[in-house]
């Protein structure tokens, strides 16, 4: 029976005060093993305390105390992907990174344009004439071989396809499939792409793609824009 405690450190938060939700969704992800897996954050992720993953029923769930944070399940669904483009071309969009001027969450580990050098994944996620975003992720040899941080950069790219700037965004729902694990020193390429709306409700496709154009791994996912009083 699984139960573990994990916790969330301020390095890899979204927002200030709470967790990068593609990196807790990769965490929890982790407790049912192979995916794909859908994550529901239920509550903003809380940093520096120890959080209790326990097996519930077919899935697992993400505690703090009594309050319910995220949970997981087996997804059937047929992920979709977006086709890449060439490492030089993805380069070239971060000088469209809307994130650079006008971003809601500065410090996120993902994307935030705050972070210092080597401190982040440092994704600049521009967009393509086709509205697709593209972006370069430049693995750290500490960032290495970990399907969390697949889920992590799988996570942003698809909130700057929406698009985010301007108006905040926070991930709600997730489901991914990690297949592989980028090196150390390696470029992935990371797609988004804006699949609809309905409401405040935004949905977004991700695809990673190691150096040797490999899949490592692609999600659905499911954003809330926040209203302007939360």
């Amino acid at each position: 029976m699984l139960a573990m405690t994990i916790t969330v450190d301020r390095r890899f938060r979204g927002p200030d005060d709470s967790g990068n939700g593609g990196y807790v969704a990769g965490l929890v992800a982790g407790g049912l093993g192979q995916g794909p897996v859908t994550v529901t954050l239920r509550v903003p992720p809380p940093l520096d305390r120890p959080l209790s993953l326990t097996r519930s029923g077919e899935g697992v769930r993400l505690t703090s105390d009594d309050v319910l944070v995220a949970e997981a399940v087996h997804a059937g669904d047929e992920l979709r992907a977006v086709a890449p483009v060439p490492a030089d071309v993805a380069r070239t969009t971060a000088e469209h990174y809307g994130g650079r001027h006008q971003h809601p969450f500065p410090h996120c580990f993902v994307c935030g344009p705050a972070r210092a050098p080597g401190d982040g994944l440092r994704l600049e996620p521009g967009r393509l004439q086709d509205g697709r975003t593209a972006c370069v992720w430049s693995v750290a040899a500490d960032l290495a071989g970990r399907p969390e941080l697949v889920w992590a950069a799988l996570d942003c790219p698809g909130g700057w396809a929406a698009p985010i700037e301007g108006r905040p965004m926070v991930l709600g729902r997730m489901t991914a499939q990690v297949s592989a694990t980028p090196l150390a020193g390696e470029d992935v390429v990371v797609m988004g792409e804006l699949l609809g709306q309905d409401g405040r409700k935004y949905f977004t496709a991700t695809t990673a793609y190691g150096a040797d154009g490999r899949e490592l791994g692609r999600a659905g996912a499911t954003w809330i824009l926040l209203r302007t009083s939360e």
